[in-house]
Parts: structure tokens; sequence; C-alpha cells
């Protein structure tokens, strides 16, 4: 299992607009070479967005739906790569004083990714999220103050 965490200088409502915000994933998550929309309305539950994974000149089709969401502060997802198999990601967003901590977890699933989950594994997803919440502190740090909320 993967776990790790990112100290966000902005108050949690931030970094929630922009996790419910389908059109800014490609922004900060770590492999994605597009995203779009899917099914349903973005983050409801069962909602679904779709993106494009480009690995040198191949490219995977993918999509990721919303398993739990209790707003503000847990937002759990399904990524579901295809014949590479499904991961959950969880986001749990945390008031830290002024700021947030956010927590992300995840692990495989379902099909190759499950069965061959490793300790090997668990090192290139530390990698991938300290890419990725670095991303996600960076954008949501440069986002125009008026939209903090209280």
């Amino acid at each position: 299992m993967a776990v790790r965490h990112q100290l966000i200088l902005r108050k949690p409502g931030v970094v929630w607009s922009l996790l419910e915000d389908d059109t800014r994933y490609g922004d900060w998550v770590v492999g994605t070479h597009k995203t779009g929309p899917g099914e349903g309305r973005w983050p409801e539950l069962g909602s679904s967005i779709h993106y494009t994974v480009r690995l040198g000149p191949k490219e995977f089709q993918g999509h990721t739906t919303v398993r739990r969401i209790d707003r503000p502060g847990v937002l759990e997802l399904e990524a579901d790569n295809g014949p590479l198999g499904t991961a959950r990601i969880a986001f749990d967003i945390r008031s830290w004083g002024d700021n947030t901590l956010v927590i992300v977890d995840e692990h495989p699933l379902r099909r190759p990714g499950g069965v061959l989950h490793n300790a090997a594994l668990d090192a290139v997803l530390q990698i991938r999220h300290r890419t990725m919440l670095g991303r996600l502190a960076r954008v949501v740090e440069d986002m125009p103050p008026d939209t903090d909320h209280p």
C-alpha cells in the first residue's frame, strides 16, 4: 500500500474545488496524457472521467470512477487501466491550521496490478505520488485568492 502526504498552503475548500474540476486533472495527475468527461456529473458517486496514458508510442485508454465521496474530506476513486487492472486511490483532505494536509492512499485492486502487487510496485507509486502531490500543491497554491472558502 502506498500512502503519502503533502501540506498545501491553502484552505481545504480550495483543494476540494480543484478535485471537483474534472477539466484540471491533467494539470496535476502524473501519467495522464489527456483527460475528458465520462459518465455522470463529476465527482458525484458513480461518475467518471476518461483519460489516455502514453507509454512511448503506445496509448492506453482508461477511466476513473468515484466510489466514495464525503465532502469536503474524502474522495475515493477506482482507476481502470484496462489490461493493467484497477487501483483504489483515496484522497483524505484535512484542515491543518490555515492550510491543508492531503493524504493519498493507493493500492491495486483487480487483474494483473492486484495479483502482482508487491513492495517494488509500492516504491514506484511513492515516486509517482511525490510528483503528483507536488503538482497538486503548486496548482492549488497558484489559484487566485478569491477561490478561498471560509
